[in-house]
């Protein structure tokens, strides 16, 4: 039996009274009933229960250590009693029903720490964890600040990099009537790959940059592709900015990125799915010799015009 009612003035030691210190034989008690106060909390049990585990309690209830009672023969342990009715029910059951919260788990486990209590340690440190993963975010996506902050997030990563810059309030002209439609599907399809590739790329959002919708990839410190999604629209009396979505090519590059994880693994439909691309780029160099592949490939959708300048008669 326990409770968590404070001690009552008639319990309580007189003004001056200083708690005896004594030694108690466990034998000698057997299963009668012990009074504790834990901290102004009163508890009710036997010494056969707190000497059942190898405990700091059992070495203070088998005469190994002395106990401190007050004038009424309660005895006397300076610690918070909060927890102590979940601290004699795991000695008498060997298992308890932990609290949901985890500041209440560190406290219970504070608590078993003190009373040497190493299995409710365990199940308390077993319990924080499985609450860490269960709230762990499936995966993070770092915004850049800074290009700095950009350049060491892209040279420490071991794995390959995506990155999506949007930034509409650098547009310069009035948006087209989809530009915003398309513009959402791009940071919509930047958190699905996200998830879908979540371990293999590190994927970042760059809000600060120039460029309106811009896609860069990234393997193994350096930049392997580009994919612009915008292109001027030019109207009768104006011009005007378009963002575009072009799914199948930002897909495409994503797969390339792929190939550069660290270590790297063959990946046949890897390999089967950017063969195309790479048979192209293996065909042509530049002037100094170096394939094409070891640039950037800057993909741009291709711009178009409106606005019919021929002169009549023509």
């Amino acid at each position: 039996m326990s409770g968590d009612t404070c001690l009552g003035s008639a319990l309580c030691p007189a003004v001056g009274h200083k708690p005896k210190a004594g030694g108690l034989k466990g034998g000698s008690l057997g299963n009668k009933y012990v009074r504790l106060n834990v901290g102004g909390s009163l508890y009710y049990t036997t010494v056969q229960v707190l000497t059942r585990h190898d405990t700091m309690l059992k070495a203070m209830f088998s005469g190994r250590m002395e106990v401190l009672t007050d004038k009424e023969g309660w005895i006397l342990i300076d610690r918070c009693g909060k927890h102590f009715g979940t601290i004699l029910n795991y000695l008498r059951d060997d298992t308890i029903a932990l609290p949901k919260h985890r500041q209440e788990i560190k406290a219970l486990m504070a608590e078993a720490k003190y009373y040497l209590i190493q299995g409710l340690v365990d199940m308390c440190q077993a319990a924080l964890q499985d609450k860490k993963d269960l709230y762990e975010p499936v995966c993070s996506i770092p915004i850049i600040t800074s290009p700095k902050e950009e350049e060491r997030l892209i040279e420490s990563s071991m794995k390959p990099v995506v990155k999506l810059l949007y930034n509409r309030s650098n547009n310069k002209y009035s948006y087209t009537s989809n530009s915003d439609d398309n513009l959402l599907k791009n940071i919509e399809l930047f958190d699905k790959l996200s998830l879908r590739f979540n371990g293999r790329v590190l994927f970042i959002k760059d809000v600060i940059g120039d460029e309106i919708c811009c896609w860069s990839f990234y393997g193994q410190g350096r930049k392997l592709a580009e994919v612009c999604c915008t292109s001027i629209v030019y109207a009768t009396e104006k011009k005007q900015t378009k963002v575009e979505f072009p799914e199948a090519r930002i897909y495409e590059e994503t797969l390339n990125v792929l190939l550069y994880e660290t270590p790297r693994v063959p990946d046949n439909s890897l390999l089967e799915a950017t063969s195309r691309s790479r048979s192209q780029a293996s065909h042509c160099e530049d002037d100094d010799g170096f394939e094409l592949r070891d640039r950037v490939r800057r993909i741009h959708v291709k711009r178009y015009s409106t606005y019919d300048d021929r002169q009549l008669g023509h």
